[in-house]
């Protein structure tokens, strides 16, 4: 989205810009290690959508003690016209069959955040393919600990407050943190309190799926607003922090995304999220537990790039 807010915003012209930005993303191999034998088939139609996973890792967030996890996992949805885009949260805690790693781990049913805790992203992007049946062509990771620095690079965003809550695992010294209801302003650090807690909530990571989707909407409309992208240094600030807290696989070519998506609007982006019967528990372990024929019905309509079945079988969140 950085990227076609820059080609919105005239920058690429020159390219010198465009490849010191470019030059100063970090790389991943997210598919060296995925058996391409057990790959989902591109069906014709829909060769020329893309599908980008995104995962979202907190390295500080202090209830996170067991190791590498993604808490945030989201299918980017490009049609082939690239008019609109489809961004579908998967928590983290659906329960699916996980893969074996190259070096033998997995190979079981688990927590679908497990497997990148297993094998990494090619772990993570071969349990997403077989889950879900659609081919993941790029892969992008973001840092939280580097989010905070690009809400901040915008000088804040307008988020509304549904409800009222506290959060006890805020980045604030007390490690407390009070949202009132209603539209306000959040800085980086209020930005990412309220996009990580679930523990206020009774529906938990159901609820903190819908906040993370308010602040990428609200950090999109920031950036494409004419305040940030009439001004060089604002809008330089902000790639430069989006740059140091995000990675993408090896074969991603931002310049031709940016020129894809230069006219993507917040207004273009639809929020679902992965169908599910709610909670449960699996042995001692507290799951969410997929609607697999609803989610089969999704991310059938994703492979074949019908937008139209995607909105009719899953509302905008």
């Amino acid at each position: 989205m950085v990227l076609a807010l820059l080609g919105g915003g005239g920058m690429v012209a020159g390219g010198l810009y465009f490849r010191s930005v470019n030059s100063g993303i970090e790389r991943v191999d997210a598919f060296g290690d995925v058996p391409e034998a057990e790959r989902p088939q591109v069906i014709e139609k829909a060769k020329d959508a893309m599908n980008i996973l995104i995962l979202g890792s907190d390295t500080r967030d202090p209830e996170n003690s067991g190791g590498s996890r993604t808490d945030t996992i989201i299918l980017a949805h490009l049609p082939n016209d690239r008019s609109s885009a489809q961004l579908i949260s998967i928590p983290r805690d659906t329960w699916v069959s996980v893969p074996q790693s190259k070096t033998g781990r997995g190979g079981r049913d688990a927590k679908i955040n497990a497997a990148y805790a297993w094998g990494g992203v090619p772990l993570m992007v071969q349990t997403l393919e077989k889950f879900t049946g659609v081919r993941i062509d790029h892969v992008t990771m973001v840092d939280f600990a580097g989010f905070k620095d690009i809400v901040d690079a915008l000088g804040g965003i307008e988020v509304t407050v549904e409800k009222g809550f506290t959060s006890t695992h805020s980045l604030n010294p007390d490690s407390r943190r009070t949202f009132e209801a209603g539209r306000q302003t959040f800085d980086g650090a209020a930005a990412l309190d309220y996009a990580r807690e679930r523990y206020a909530f009774a529906d938990g990571d159901f609820a903190r799926i819908r906040h993370q989707q308010q602040v990428i909407k609200a950090i999109l409309d920031k950036a494409a607003s004419g305040g940030t992208l009439a001004s060089p240094a604002k809008l330089n600030s902000f790639v430069r922090a989006t740059t140091n807290a995000v990675a993408v696989d090896k074969s991603m070519s931002l310049v031709n995304l940016a020129m894809e998506l230069r006219h993507l609007r917040s207004d273009q982006l639809g929020f679902y999220t992965c169908p599910t019967k709610g909670t449960g528990m699996i042995g001692t372990e507290s799951v969410v537990l997929a609607d697999t024929a609803k989610a089969r019905a999704l991310f059938d309509a994703v492979r074949r790039d019908s937008v139209d079945e995607i909105t009719s079988i899953q509302p905008r969140s």
